[in-house]
């Protein structure tokens, strides 16, 4: 459950960086209807199936998105990052929410009302765009994702798949090559429908043949050429 509100100052700045390609009025709105609060790792922001009580912007921290199937495994959708929203779809199709949020990592959330927002829609043809836009991104992504798993002949091949897509979003840090690892051999399985087992498996057999170094949590890519070379799709 929440633990804190963040004061009124902290929660301005957040909202003004995520939504600074909206018009000053149309952010402060947003700012002034929304919830701003602090989460434990582990803590469920909604869960598949359940009827959207609106939607919920990362600020700080990571959330885990994730779906269950009928036998009961579960496959990581993504891990999202602070900036973006979640349940927007589902607020504005008026369906149930599609997956299970659930914070990865500490982190501070706002939350916004399924009847402010769209409320809020109707009156700035501004955040009405920007949400679309927003699906719109929402949905490409979810695209390449299954794209890469379908596509995939090989658990190696999805692990690789996996691996350049990090490089690609650690691309701005100072040293690209490497990233800290935050996730177990478990969810990055549940990542790329395998097993543990059989990630650390690929993960001693990228080691010894130099495609990766692994230092406690940090991760380390020598060649993105050589990982590179086990994507044939």
């Amino acid at each position: 459950m929440a633990t804190h509100l963040v004061n009124h100052v902290q929660r301005f700045a957040s909202l003004d960086k995520t939504f600074c390609d909206l018009p000053p009025a149309v952010a402060e709105a947003l700012e002034h209807e929304s919830l701003t609060t602090t989460y434990p790792t582990g803590a469920v922001l909604f869960a598949e199936g359940q009827t959207p009580r609106g939607v919920f912007i990362v600020r700080r921290g990571k959330v885990k998105l994730s779906i269950c199937g009928s036998d009961g495994r579960t496959l990581i959708l993504r891990m999202v990052d602070p900036g973006l929203l979640l349940g927007v779809a589902a607020v504005v199709s008026g369906c149930t929410y599609e997956a299970t949020a659930e914070t990865q990592e500490p982190s501070e959330i706002s939350f916004l009302r399924h009847s402010d927002l769209l409320r809020l829609m109707r009156l700035h043809g501004e955040l009405a765009l920007w949400v679309t836009q927003q699906i719109s991104a929402d949905y490409a992504s979810t695209c390449r994702e299954i794209r890469d798993l379908i596509l995939s002949d090989s658990a190696s091949e999805k692990l690789a798949r996996l691996l350049v897509g990090w490089l690609d979003q650690n691309a701005e840090a100072r040293n690209p090559s490497q990233m800290k690892l935050a996730l177990t051999h478990e969810e990055i399985g549940q990542m790329i429908g395998t097993s543990r087992e059989t990630v650390s498996r690929l993960f001693a057999g990228f080691k010894k043949q130099r495609l990766i170094q692994q230092s406690g949590s940090t991760l380390v890519i020598p060649s993105r050429v050589a990982l590179e070379s086990l994507i044939t799709a």
